[in-house]
């Protein structure tokens, strides 16, 4: 996934669905970066198409952290969507993309999207990039709790997704040159369209509220959740045509949610 700014432009081109159908998921803009903190201990960015959190290096000990697990659930969003207006919003787990200059991103999760006719449409996925997505085929409603998780161990990536509502999962392992391990991830996000050298958001769906549960991560061999004093959080909040802000965390340090705001002015 590329982060806004960065120096590189990732070779991943999406086909976004203009009659708004599953998989219009793609390599994407990350964060531009400010000074604003959500607390003492948690950071704060603005990004143009993610929102939730993220756990990267504290810069504390000699060796930086390499994340090799991440773990956690949703409840998926029931879209409001209208006719004449196509939209999109995705949620999910995931391990590196979010330093400047990364190349890679090793995720799984589900969407919220909106037709161009104003109909729902709901799905899941999981995304190696540069690598364009690959749908799922397992059914997801609103109201379904989705359990996610990504590891890594050497090049092999391991990516579980179950839908605890319907019984039903779905796991894969698969190997790749250079895995991404200099984060983790919990995200809502607005899916993007991208070209050979450029990447733009698209249109994010209105989902109302997303939470989130069970937020954990391995870094370093050391499992904690996100308020882990072992590695640096931080609140990425969407700002573009809609907002998508995140809660503080809950008093598990595992817990948040998301939610869909009209742009202000």
């Amino acid at each position: 996934m590329q982060r806004t700014g960065a120096a590189l432009a990732l070779v991943a081109v999406a086909t976004a669905l203009a009659a708004g159908g599953a998989g219009a998921r793609a390599a994407t803009a990350l964060t531009i970066r400010h000074a604003a903190f959500v607390r003492a201990d948690v950071g704060a960015e603005d990004s143009a198409n993610w929102s939730g959190y993220a756990v990267a290096d504290s810069g504390a000990a000699a060796t930086p952290t390499a994340f090799s697990a991440v773990a956690g659930s949703w409840v998926q969003p029931a879209t409001t969507c209208k006719a004449g207006s196509s939209a999109y919003s995705a949620f999910w787990v995931g391990l590196g993309g979010f330093a400047d200059g990364s190349t890679a991103l090793e995720q799984t999760g589900t969407e919220s999207d909106c037709t161009l006719a104003g109909r729902p449409r709901y799905s899941a996925w999981y995304e190696i990039l540069p690598a364009p997505a690959i749908p799922l085929k397992l059914v997801v409603r609103p109201g379904d709790t989705i359990s996610a998780s990504v590891a890594v161990s050497g090049r092999t990536v391991t990516l579980k997704l179950r839908n605890l509502t319907r019984h039903t999962s779905f796991a894969k392992k698969l190997r790749m040159a250079v895995p991404d391990r200099s984060s983790a991830e919990w995200i809502a996000e607005a899916p993007s369209t991208c070209n050979i050298s450029d990447c733009r958001p698209l249109p994010l769906a209105n989902f109302g509220t997303v939470s989130f549960s069970g937020a954990t991560a391995i870094g370093a061999g050391h499992h904690g959740t996100i308020s882990d004093p072992g590695w640096a959080a931080t609140a990425v909040t969407l700002k573009g045509a809609a907002v998508a802000a995140p809660s503080d965390l809950g008093g598990d340090g595992a817990s948040f949610s998301v939610g869909w705001q009209p742009a202000v002015g």
